[in-house]
């Protein structure tokens, strides 16, 4: 190919990402009035007015707080449960082995949407509704087929003559799991861990379904619930920008900082 089409090309689609985020940051930092006025411009205010609206016309703080803990409680419980049930099919050989893994595989093929009236019932009967707890519970537990089957290839490759020694010496499975397995596959439990804290972190539906109080509500809720405001220029896109980049802000700081132990802990399926 060509360089100069391939170039374009590459051109054609940052801008394709690039325009909307500059928009939203645009928005963010302006007025109401500022951002429809008419001819449009893409110069920015630079004013911190609609921050200060979110934090004081809505509960924003907790919002934020509810998200982290539902982010981070969620990558932690699906890497630990996962890393938990790789070892188990990757160490053990038992009847249905092979069965069970493509059972587990089958289940990441289900929508979202087809399983939220089951999982509705089973937090309603379990008192969960309205609860990070519950939210994490549930989006844990589709999270969690995904990433055994990232950790089994990963487990695969360790060499079974290094758990032979430690078990020579005393060891038993829990202590070669903490002392020897854990430490060799920290870059992959690391970016499983990131990447899962982002599909949380953006997750919209289930927090939606099911937190109808702020008690539990996420930032992802709290933009749907701000679109749905009026003022006199129409929707309130400078609150929902405003928004967005809180929204967005720590997803591009952890990619910016963190996609080399992303990319090496998805590429690390060697032990050297």
């Amino acid at each position: 190919m060509n360089k100069n089409i391939y170039y374009s090309f590459v051109v054609l689609y940052l801008s394709i990402l690039i325009i909307p985020i500059y928009w939203i940051f645009r928005a963010a930092f302006s007025s109401q009035s500022f951002i429809t006025a008419i001819p449009l411009n893409f110069s920015i205010e630079f004013e911190l007015e609609n921050f200060y609206k979110l934090y004081s016309q809505t509960p924003l703080m907790r919002y934020l707080l509810n998200s982290l803990f539902y982010s981070i409680s969620t990558a932690l419980i699906t890497v630990i449960a996962s890393f938990a049930a790789a070892y188990g099919f990757s160490r053990f050989e038992f009847k249905y082995r092979i069965l069970l893994m493509w059972t587990v595989l089958v289940t990441i093929a289900l929508p979202e949407i087809s399983t939220l009236i089951p999982l509705y019932k089973i937090l309603q009967s379990f008192n969960l509704l309205n609860s990070v707890l519950g939210l994490c519970i549930i989006t844990s537990s589709l999270l969690t087929p995904f990433t055994i089957w990232i950790f089994v290839p990963f487990i695969n490759k360790i060499p079974k003559e290094i758990e032979e020694a430690g078990f020579i010496d005393g060891a038993n499975i829990l202590n070669m799991l903490i002392k020897i397995i854990v430490p060799i596959s920290f870059p992959i439990l690391s970016a499983m861990f990131l990447i899962n804290f982002i599909n949380t972190w953006n997750n919209l539906i289930f927090p939606l379904a099911f937190c109808a109080t702020d008690e539990c509500k996420t930032l992802s809720v709290a933009i749907t619930e701000i679109y749905s405001g009026r003022t006199p220029y129409g929707r309130p896109w400078d609150l929902i920008s405003a928004l967005a980049m809180i929204i967005i802000a720590p997803l591009i700081a952890i990619i910016f900082f963190t996609n080399r132990t992303i990319i090496g802990g998805l590429t690390s399926g060697s032990i050297k």
